[in-house]
């Protein structure tokens, strides 16, 4: 159990470090938050918690094909932003994920990848 606390403490301080330096610094806010920080930390849990390799390397894997789909948000959430407000832009923004990553998979499938 002091596992589990341990690995949610060090994985919400990383969240919060992230929310805090972006308020600081739009920039720097923005490099921190891009960097893989939470597969990271993922990949080290899978590790220290004694998983096979492979298990490691799938999860690396698939997170790679799974961001793919979700970079389009970030260009179309500050074009929103401003003209529809927070709340309708983060559930455009949730709506073209879905969207594009449904439409990723399916194309993805044809060159025998599957993500679904």
């Amino acid at each position: 159990m002091g596992w589990i606390i341990t690995k949610y403490a060090i994985t919400a301080a990383m969240v919060v470090l992230v929310s805090e330096i972006a308020k600081r610094s739009d920039k720097l806010g923005g490099l921190v938050a891009a960097l893989p920080l939470v597969t990271v930390l993922a990949l080290v849990w899978l590790h220290v918690e004694q998983q096979p390799p492979e298990k490691i390397a799938n999860h690396a894997w698939y997170t790679f094909w799974y961001v793919l789909p979700t970079l389009p948000m970030f260009l179309v959430f500050p074009q929103l932003l401003p003209r529809i407000g927070f709340w309708p832009t983060l559930l455009a923004c949730v709506i073209i994920t879905v969207t594009c990553f449904g439409l990723f998979a399916l194309a993805l499938r044809r060159v025998g990848i599957e993500l679904l």
